[in-house]
């Protein structure tokens, strides 16, 4: 028999110097406190729904111009320039609009209708709700007037002087026009002072941010998933000269979740999706690189892409990464609905890995894009991951940010999907799961069964979800696949508190952990905690067995197996979180930096590190 190990965790400092850095926003004194546990509020968020009036300025010498009158290109960062202003205000500020169903005339003036979306002031509420925005006084020169002009003369003598600011935006192919507007009374009693004529993308058909995942376990097929403004089917042409026809869907504000109050996504956070076009590649060997394109003739194609297969089930190697909780931050100075001030150097980070070609597959277990019901941000998503999830198979979990909401039949009765529900992250990625609303699935690579769980469908003994864990586990042949590797999002153990709902559901580890025991799991990846915090091999809160160190690195024998060894790797971008003064025996090694997890698996080990981009750790 086999002698297996697992090793765990070495601690990489990457010499990765990202040209682009984030900050986490305040949050935002006042909100909701359900909010203050998951996200970096922006002050932004006090906009919801409140009225664009025009503000009563008399000033003639106002203007809003931009750098490009358009069309603009699928990705493009717009210079937007005021001036003519005659008295600079810290309060001014410029948001990039994009439009909405909503009539500026509809608008009710009960704030207390969206308490939801973390608004409990007073005040009107807006009905086109801010794709960005950024403060003029970015612009150095402008609180200063160092960017000077005079209006009126007299006599040689500058009678009127005036004053302008430039800041840029970063700007994505979304299809709908878009429109720059100039404010001032900051963000809580905001009016216009000008509007930019509306630009239009040169084609907002263009087939975009095509993504990869798995089909199955041979290796031998991938599903590509991309977006178009064009309803009309598509092709993805592979492996030099062979092509698949794409399948079309989309969903509209119908299709999303609401209860009394109107969600984000039902109402004010709403923008039309496209058609999300996804086709498979067949016929193809494990572990080889190909390349494609995708698109049509009358919609346009989408630039040549390499891309690799991972090894088929049963061969000696892989490797993968694997974070949750990740995100996006602006690729600009702007503030936005939900920032997560780590993913930029992740994703930099793992796009390099990615390039080196020493990555088979990639697992983002949960918190996806934290669109939360405001669906443009899911463009601005798919852009972010494109240069890495173009290349290798990105498989995914749902987490609560993409399926819970009240009355959804989510396990737990929060709004923090924005009324989502899930129907676009299963749109956007679509798994080998079960079936609609069953987003569970297992896959194997090379030596490794992976099994995907939702921590947000129903869990209990005797469920659905909960029969198809205990088969899949129980069928696992260790033979071809010596390692079992179990995913989700909501953890098992942690030792960070959360003020709100715990972090920990003990009716989730009474239902499941015994099933992992009893199957032998070696390994379990969680997020949903926004830190990275490894356990010992533990059952029932007890350390089973502890690791010796070897040559540095903490290893597990697993030849004489205990229970399994748990490590929540929701550092993938999110706020982090703290961990709590008092921490249990069967925490081991806890730190809370933005990163993700490398794993190189082979018939006889399992090794894991835990990989902090140094721009990440320095935030």
């Amino acid at each position: 028999m086999a002698t297996f190990f697992l090793f765990f965790f070495s601690i990489f400092l990457s010499s990765m110097s990202p040209s682009l850095s984030s900050s986490s926003f305040p949050l935002l004194i006042g909100s909701v406190d359900e909010f203050m546990n998951y996200t970096a509020i922006s002050d932004m968020r006090v906009l919801n729904r409140r009225i664009l009036a025009d503000c009563l300025d008399p000033n003639p010498y106002l203007f809003i111009n931009t750098s490009t009158e358009g069309p603009l290109y699928d990705e493009t960062y717009v210079t937007v320039t005021v001036g003519g202003v005659l008295v600079p205000d810290k309060a001014d500020w410029i948001a990039m609009i994009t439009p909405a169903n909503a009539k500026i005339s509809d608008c009710p003036l009960n704030s207390l209708l969206y308490l939801q979306t973390g608004d409990i002031s007073s005040l009107p509420l807006l009905c086109h709700y801010p794709v960005k925005a950024q403060y003029v006084s970015s612009d150095p020169s402008y609180l200063n007037c160092s960017k000077r002009k005079c209006e009126v003369y007299e006599n040689n003598d500058c009678l009127v002087h005036s004053c302008s600011a430039s800041v840029t935006f970063h700007v994505v192919n979304f299809r709908t026009d878009l429109e720059f507007v100039f404010f001032t009374g900051g963000f809580d009693a905001p009016c216009i002072l000008k509007r930019s004529d509306p630009l239009s993308f040169a084609n907002p058909k263009q087939p975009l941010y095509g993504h990869l995942s798995s089909t199955d376990s041979t290796a031998t097929s991938m599903r590509l998933t991309w977006v178009s403004g064009d309803e009309n089917k598509q092709v993805v042409q592979y492996a030099e000269g062979r092509s698949s026809t794409s399948q079309v869907s989309t969903f509209t504000q119908d299709d999303m979740c609401s209860g009394i109050l109107p969600s984000p996504a039902k109402d004010f956070g709403w923008h039309e999706p496209g058609y999300v076009h996804t086709a498979i590649m067949s016929g193809l060997l494990p572990k080889q690189t190909y390349s494609y394109r995708y698109g049509s003739d009358s919609a346009g194609w989408s630039d040549q892409i390499k891309f690799k297969t991972p090894p088929a089930t049963g061969s000696d190697e892989l490797k993968f990464l694997a974070y949750g909780d990740m995100g996006k931050a602006p690729l600009d100075p702007s503030k936005e609905h939900y920032i997560q001030p780590g993913s930029i150097s992740v994703v930099e980070a793992v796009t390099n890995e990615v390039a080196s070609g020493n990555v088979d597959s990639i697992f983002h277990i949960g918190d996806i894009s934290y669109a939360t019901g405001f669906l443009v941000e899911w463009d601005f998503f798919l852009s972010f991951i494109e240069p890495l999830a173009s290349h290798v198979a990105y498989m995914t979990a749902i987490g609560n940010h993409e399926r819970d909401y009240e009355g959804s039949g989510s396990v737990y009765i929060t709004p923090d999907s924005g009324g989502e529900c899930g129907v676009a992250y299963e749109t956007y990625f679509p798994m080998p799961a079960m079936g609609k609303d069953k987003p569970w699935y297992s896959i194997e690579q090379a030596t490794v069964h992976f099994t995907v769980i939702s921590t947000e469908h129903e869990w209990k003994v005797n469920s659905e979800q909960y029969n198809w864990i205990n088969e899949d586990l129980a069928s696992i042949d260790r033979r071809r696949t010596p390692w079992s590797i179990f995913l989700g999002h909501r953890p098992m153990y942690s030792s960070s508190e959360s003020s709100i709902l715990p972090n920990v559901d003990d009716g989730f580890v009474k239902s499941i952990e015994p099933l992992l025991m009893k199957n032998k799991v070696d390994l379990v990846f969680f997020g949903h905690v926004h830190n990275y915090e490894r356990t010992c091999a533990v059952y029932q809160k007890t350390c089973e067995g502890l690791p010796t160190k070897i040559n540095g690195i903490d290893t597990y024998n697993n030849s004489n197996y205990t229970a399994p060894v748990h490590a929540v790797i929701g550092m993938g971008g999110f706020t982090l979180d703290k961990f709590s003064d008092d921490a249990a025996e069967w925490s081991i090694v806890r730190i809370s930096e933005f990163g993700y997890v490398r794993v190189h698996a082979t018939s006889q080990k399992i090794t894991v590190e835990l990989n902090i981009p140094i721009s990440a750790s320095c935030d």
